[in-house]
This record gives structure tokens, sequence and C-alpha cells, in this order.
């Protein structure tokens, strides 16, 4: 049975709160820089502010942010293709707070991945991730994928630990133990679940499902040694070097569990 604690602002709204707020001090820093260049004239005639030297001030300003990414995704920091794909996107939209994401790839497996990645980096040993996956029917690649990840790095051949489900319905939790060494899977019992659910206990990680009652249900542990920061997120790899997948994901909860992180043999 899973249980969670509030914290009173969720962990979630604190990500997109701190998202919005890193926005708008980026733009209040370029906003000052530019009435401050304004005010210096670097020749007759010619005001700071039309320099190339203050749009580099603008640019500076926004990143000092704290965020790379300007735009941000929903809750999510930054959206990246990793390893040799087709270019992938993230496309929230705010009135259904659903978010559809287009991914390459010609895997996510072996020893390095090829996929589109929406996420945001995380601190702390007690967080989940759980969303309604909608994999379109009748795709041309059975192993097609979508995926709820934690991950070491943004490298191809990065740690990582996800629940995934397969266009053709199969449900597994995959891990690589280490930068570098081959992926590794437990597949579900279940197939076609509507919702998927990823959580970390310590260094022990819990996939669950859907069953056919409609409740989750745990299916898979995995042992798996992070270093803070992990990017926490939503994946899509379409299983083709030449192609591309498209998958919604809705009903999105990023969260602290509340539990204390508990160690556990490795199985």
């Amino acid at each position: 049975m899973m249980r969670r604690v509030g914290y009173g602002e969720t962990a979630m709204k604190k990500l997109e709160r701190n998202q919005r707020d890193r926005v708008l001090y980026g733009l209040a820093v370029s906003g000052f820089l530019r009435r401050k260049a304004a005010s210096r004239v670097s020749a007759p005639g010619q005001t700071f502010a039309g320099s190339a030297l203050a749009q580099g001030f603008l640019v500076l300003a926004l990143v000092a942010a704290g965020s790379g990414t300007v735009h941000a995704q929903g809750v999510f920091g930054g959206s990246s293709d990793l390893g040799n794909t087709q270019h992938g996107t993230t496309a929230f939209d705010k009135a259904t707070k659903s978010y559809e994401i287009t991914g390459g790839g010609s895997d996510l497996w072996g020893a390095s991945d090829a996929f589109h990645y929406a996420w945001q980096q995380v601190d702390g040993e007690d967080w989940y991730i759980q969303a309604d996956v909608a994999v379109p029917p009748g795709g041309s690649q059975p192993n097609e994928k979508a995926v709820l990840m934690f991950r070491q790095s943004l490298d191809p051949d990065s740690a990582y630990v996800d629940v995934a489900i397969h266009a053709d319905g199969h449900i597994t939790l995959q891990w690589r133990l280490a930068q570098g060494a081959t992926t590794e899977d437990t597949t579900a019992p279940m197939r076609n679940a509507k919702t998927l659910r990823i959580e970390r206990r310590g260094n022990l990680f819990v996939a669950s499902a859907t069953g056919d009652d409609g409740q989750m249900h745990e299916f898979a542990t995995k042992t798996v040694t992070f270093q803070d920061p992990v990017y926490l997120g939503l994946g899509v790899c379409a299983h083709d070097p030449n192609g591309l997948a498209t998958v919604k994901f809705s009903n999105l909860k990023i969260d602290r569990t509340g539990m204390a992180p508990a160690s556990a043999p490795q199985s």
C-alpha cells in the first residue's frame, strides 16, 4: 500500500513556482541592466543599449536566473535529445496540464541510449513520479517506449532506472547500474496499464502499474546508487533511428513520498 505525507505546498507546486520565479528574476535583472546601459553613451549618437554588448547582458541575465532553459516545459526545467536521435520536443498543455512528448532514437537499452527526455533536477532520496501514459496503439515499432525515469546525468550512457511501457503493451522496470554498463530489466505481469509510477526509497526503486482492478500494484524493485542531484522526468524513444514517436502523459504527479529512505538487499 502506498502512502504520502502532506507537506503543505506539494513538491510539484514548488517546482512550478521555482521555474516561474527564475524566469521572472531573469527578466527583472535584464531590464535593470538594459536601463543602466541606456544611460551610458559608448559613442556620439549611439547608446550602449543599442550595442551588441547590451544584448549579451540580456542573455547573461536570463542564464543568471538559474536555468539554462528560459521557457520551462510545465514543471520541467529542460527538454533534451540524448544520444543519436531525430530532434524531439516537449509540449505542455496548460489547460489540461498534460505533456505531449515526441522522441526518436534507436533504443533506450544496452550500454547507451537515444531518446527525448523532459527533466527536472532534484535532491533527496524520497521522490516519486507518476503519470497516466497513452502510447498510441498500432505503432510501427512494438518496442517503442515511454518512460518515467530517474537518471544520474544527461550523458547517453548514464546510470538510470525507469518504469517503461512499450507500444505492444508490455511494461518493465529497466536499470543501468553504472555509466556505460549494460541495461537490464524485469517484466511486469500486467500489460497496457493506464498509470505508471516509480518511487525512490533511498537507493531502492519501486515500480508500480495499474492492474485489471484499476488499482496500483508494485511489480518490481531494484537498488541503484545515485549521487545528488539526479534528473527526474519523462522520456520517449521511437525504437527507430530515423523515426519519431509521440506519447501523451497526463495526471502527472511529482512529489516527496514522506517515507524515510530505506536500505534494502539488491534485487
